[in-house]
């Protein structure tokens, strides 16, 4: 068995009383002594700081990188102006999805940050793909600083970045370290996503949680909080097995490449899944699912409608604690996909009743000016 790794901050995990689990090859803190549930309240109610930093963060340097990059993703990159970040998905030849990233236009340069159980298979991706680009892979530590007060920290510490507005991203200094800020996060909340050298994580981090609104959180609130916002965890809600369609993910394939735009496909599997954005005929959706009562409905519970009939199944679900009920996602039929639709998950062989639902399911607090 591999040695797990460690990101810049695991000491400080240790000494905070972290509880340690291995998540994608790193030992990575679960919860804290505040433990899971205040650690979400606590989110959405002030300010959480969470380790990130076993993210892929990667630099695509070359001629014309977004017209490069934009033959391996749907999402228009070339439109992207200078300073702002975009969600992309990697696509598979088949339609499904290999993984999604953000993409911030760096200038010269584009920057990166995939998701840590894919992180090496996107780096060999890119590099099979973009012969004439450099891939540099980056040692970095990366913060998230999430919630209602996360403004008001960020005020006292570094004014300039507060200025930006939802998926802008800027180069700043915080007490004299160089970090890159990113206004975007996955809890639903206002945040900032901050890029620092390994060596400054550590410093940077304790003047954060000296900050009297921060609670470090762990990954278990992580989890709970992006349910909640309605965010897919890849290799759960999207996989090589969904498309972006099926996702309900339209919105990350630019209107530039779709057909009849002016770079209309160009990516792995552009003919099935504009045929699908164009034709709707996916036999599939991912629907938000709400249910009732106490019980959580997790992830691969079957969901059946009134008659038994089969209709799919659970990919992420648990109590939401700001919602007050459980909260899921899931893929079920076209059919059974309207909101207002009830369906029965199965859990311990009995039928719970879940209805489809909007999503997110908590008002996102994101900074758009």
């Amino acid at each position: 068995m591999n040695e797990l790794k460690h990101t810049p901050l695991h000491a400080l995990h240790e000494e905070l009383g972290a509880k340690m689990v291995p998540f994608a090859g790193y030992d990575m803190p679960v919860q804290y002594p505040l433990g899971v549930k205040r650690e979400h309240e606590h989110t959405r109610q002030a300010c959480g700081l969470f380790d990130v930093s076993h993210m892929g963060q990667i630099l695509l340097r070359g001629p014309n990188p977004a017209e490069a990059l934009e033959t391996l993703v749907p999402a228009d990159i070339v439109g992207l102006a200078e300073g702002m970040q975009r969600y992309a998905l990697f696509t598979a030849e088949e339609g499904g999805i290999l993984d999604d990233l953000m993409v911030v236009n760096a200038g010269d340069h584009l920057y990166l940050v995939v998701n840590a159980a894919c992180r090496e298979q996107d780096i060999a991706h890119l590099r099979r793909g973009l012969l004439d680009h450099e891939v540099e892979v980056l040692e970095r530590g990366l913060l998230a600083l999430q919630g209602p007060a996360a403004a008001g920290v960020m005020q006292r510490l570094c004014p300039d970045a507060c200025e930006m507005v939802f998926m802008q991203h800027g180069r700043f200094t915080i007490d004299g370290i160089d970090v890159w800020v990113s206004r975007s996060g996955y809890t639903g909340e206002d945040g900032f996503e901050i890029s620092v050298a390994a060596e400054d994580a550590d410093t940077l981090a304790r003047r954060l949680l000296a900050e009297e609104e921060v609670e470090a959180i762990g990954l278990g609130a992580r989890d709970s909080l992006r349910l909640e916002a309605g965010l897919c965890l890849y290799g759960h809600d999207i996989n090589t097995d969904t498309t972006p369609v099926e996702a309900g993910l339209i919105w990350a394939i630019g209107k530039p490449r779709r057909r009849g735009g002016e770079r209309a496909g160009g990516f792995p599997g552009a003919d099935l899944i504009l045929h699908q954005v164009e034709a709707k005929d996916h036999r599939r959706k991912r629907v938000g699912l709400l249910g009732e009562g106490r019980a959580p409905v997790r992830e691969g519970a079957e969901l059946f409608d009134t008659a038994g009939k089969y209709l799919g199944r659970v990919t992420s679900g648990g109590f939401g604690p700001s919602v007050g009920q459980p909260v899921a996602m899931g893929y079920v039929s076209i059919e059974a996909s309207e909101i207002g639709t009830t369906v029965y998950a199965e859990v311990r062989r009995k039928q719970l009743p879940m209805t489809v639902s909007k999503m997110p399911f908590v008002t996102p607090g994101y900074h758009r000016g």
